[in-house]
């Protein structure tokens, strides 16, 4: 069961880093992968956009979402740990 949560965010959190990687390319988040990628994305992000407001140009909250994505990861790895000893 572990194994099949830490691969899903993994998954996650490069799913995140393509799509917003894809904000670097005119037009990749009007393609179908962009949109299907948005779609999956935008709600997690919005979760952090609503408290860090962006520097300038630069959105810091995908980074902020993606560490805490990040430490869910070896949150979920202790439980597990804790749970089976």
């Amino acid at each position: 069961m572990y194994n099949l949560l830490d691969t899903a965010l993994t998954i996650y959190s490069f799913a995140l880093i393509i799509y917003i990687f894809m904000s670097w390319f005119p037009g990749a988040r009007e393609s179908a992968f962009g949109e299907f990628l948005g779609k999956i994305s935008e709600p997690y992000l919005e979760v952090f956009r609503r408290f860090i407001p962006p520097l300038g140009m630069i959105d810091l909250s995908p980074i902020v979402a993606i560490i805490t994505l990040s430490f869910a990861r070896m949150g979920l790895g202790t439980l597990f740990s804790m749970l089976l000893s």
